[in-house]
C-alpha cells in the first residue's frame, strides 16, 4: 500500500533509509524544521539549515522516487532565546516561496514556558501574514496535557487562525480527542519508547474514527524508527479493518490537509 508519511526528519536518516522507505511504499513526506541536537547560536546557521531542507533533502528524496515536502520554523527547544528566534522568524519569508514549503512548523511547547509562548505566538502572526498552513508539536510525556490545552487556547482566541489548516502533532490518549473536538487535524507519532506505539495508535482511531487523524513515524535523533508507519498498516490489518480506512489515515488524510497549502504539487503513483 502506498502511504504519505507526514512528519519524519530525514535530516537525521541515512540515504538508505529513503531506500528503505520506498521499498515499503513510502510515496512522499513531510519534514518539520526541528532540533538539530544541540542548540544553534546563529541565524545563519538556520538559513543553511533551510537551505538543506529545501534543496538538498528533495533530491535525495527523488532519487527513490519520493516526493519531499517541508515546514520552517525555530523550533520550541531553542525558543528560549527570544532575539535568535526573532532573527529566524524575520527571515523564514525568504524561503516561503520554495516549491516544497508547506508552511510554518513544526512550533510549539517544549517546557510550556512564557517565552516559548511568545515565540509561537509570533510564529502564529507569521503564518497569518502570509497566509501559511501550520503543523504544531505538543511537549512530552508529562508536559504534554498542560502544554497541550496552552497550545490550543492560544490558537482559538486568535479569530484568524482556521482549525482547518492547523494539524496537531504527537497527541495520545489523553489530548487526542480535544484537538479533533477544536476542529484541528490531530498526528499521532509512532515511537519504540515514548508517544505512540502502533497498537496504542490503533487504540485511538478505534476511539475517534479515521477523520482528521494522521499518523507519522517523526524518524529523529533519538530512538525511532522511520518504517513505523507500515508497522500501524500491519496492526490494522491484523485487527480486521478495512483496506479503505487504512488507506484514509496513511494516505487520504495526509494528502487532504496538506493539499491546503499552494506548494503542495504531489503527483500520486500511476
Amino acid at each position: 500500500m502506498d502511504y504519505f508519511d507526514p512528519h519524519i526528519h530525514m535530516v537525521s536518516r541515512t540515504t538508505d533509509d529513503y531506500e528503505t522507505l520506498a521499498k515499503m511504499g513510502c510515496v512522499g513526506m513531510s519534514e518539520p524544521a526541528f532540533w538539530a541536537g544541540f542548540d544553534r547560536g546563529s541565524v545563519d546557521s538556520f538559513r543553511d539549515y533551510f537551505h538543506q531542507l529545501t534543496d538538498f533533502e528533495p533530491q535525495r528524496a527523488a532519487q527513490y522516487g519520493i516526493q519531499h515536502f517541508t515546514w520552517l520554523c525555530i523550533n520550541a527547544k531553542e525558543a528560549e532565546n527570544v532575539e535568535l528566534s526573532r532573527e529566524v522568524i524575520a527571515m523564514i519569508p525568504e524561503f516561503l516561496d520554495r516549491p516544497n514549503v508547506l508552511g510554518i512548523g513544526e512550533i510549539g511547547l517544549n517546557k510550556n514556558t512564557k517565552n516559548e509562548s511568545t515565540i509561537f505566538l509570533e510564529h502564529m502572526e507569521l503564518a497569518i501574514q502570509y497566509n501559511q498552513q501550520i503543523l504544531i508539536h505538543t511537549p512530552h510525556l508529562e508536559d504534554k496535557y498542560q502544554g497541550t490545552r496552552m497550545i490550543l487556547d492560544m490558537l482559538t482566541s486568535d479569530s484568524r487562525i482556521d482549525p482547518t489548516r492547523v494539524l496537531v502533532d504527537h497527541v495520545e490518549e489523553h489530548t487526542a480527542a480535544e484537538v479533533l473536538d477544536r476542529g484541528f487535524w490531530a498526528g499521532m507519532t509512532l515511537y519504540p519508547i515514548t508517544k505512540c506505539t502502533p497498537q496504542r495508535a490503533v487504540d485511538i482511531i478505534e476511539i475517534c474514527g479515521g477523520e482528521r487523524l494522521l499518523v507519522n513515524s517523526a524518524g529523529d535523533w533519538g530512538p525511532s524508527k522511520p518504517t513505523a508507519v507500515p508497522d500501524l498498516i500491519l496492526e490494522m490489518r491484523r485487527r480486521d479493518h478495512s483496506e479503505e480506512l487504512i488507506r484514509k489515515v496513511v494516505y487520504d488524510n495526509p494528502i487532504e490537509f496538506f493539499s491546503q497549502s499552494k506548494n503542495f504539487n504531489f503527483q500520486p503513483r500511476d
